[in-house]
């Protein structure tokens, strides 16, 4: 099963693809750093990023995609390029019928390292050992994309739903506290977002 993992943004979008054998045996395909730039018009971005995505998707088409969950943080210029690239991830992904999975960094970071708050080192360390790469793939951004891959596969491999909502624990297992500070903190803003308007 070939699994795409992004990790979305506007001036880079991380692009990773491996193939999910039996049990947790993965293997690396392809991996690649999509980019903007900052000068040009946003629009113009959205399509330049969009448009590579939708070649992705229409050669050797994934079984799967695995797409970073989008968080409002304190820089919302960032969340906002973040968020409008995982919505034409989203959009790409229904109009083909590809089913999409949703993970939260720490979720990743938990998976890949058995440690939810690992670094970006660690995570690149783990992903360069796991796919048995000759070297780390650089920048962090690809190596959180194929991070997304590999999390999935697992998530496939334990018989985890190929369709996963934000918030959605795996197949048989609690709400990990990284699922429920995530859903906290929505919950949280929500409130304050009620309280405004």
């Amino acid at each position: 099963m070939r699994i795409l993992g992004i990790d979305p943004g506007l001036t880079r979008c991380g692009i990773g693809v491996v193939t999910a054998g039996p049990g947790r045996t993965v293997a690396f395909e392809h991996v690649e750093v999509l980019t903007s730039p900052s000068t040009a018009a946003q629009p113009e971005r959205i399509h330049r990023i969009g448009s590579s995505i939708e070649r992705l998707l229409e050669g050797d088409r994934p079984d799967a995609i695995a797409l970073e969950r989008v968080f409002a943080q304190d820089n919302v210029a960032s969340v906002m390029g973040v968020a409008q690239i995982s919505g034409v991830v989203m959009y790409l992904a229904e109009q083909r019928g590809i089913p999409l999975a949703l993970y939260t960094p720490n979720e990743v970071k938990a998976q890949v390292t058995g440690y939810g708050s690992a670094d970006k080192s660690q995570v690149t360390t783990m992903v360069t050992r796991l796919l048995r790469l000759q070297a780390p793939p650089k920048p962090a951004d690809a190596a959180d994309a194929l991070a997304l891959a590999i999390t999935h596969a697992w998530h496939l491999g334990r018989g985890g739903a190929a369709n996963r909502a934000e918030g959605q624990p795996s197949t048989g297992a609690a709400e990990t506290p990284a699922q429920r500070a995530w859903r906290d903190a929505e919950q949280k803003l929500g409130r304050r977002r009620g309280a405004r308007s």
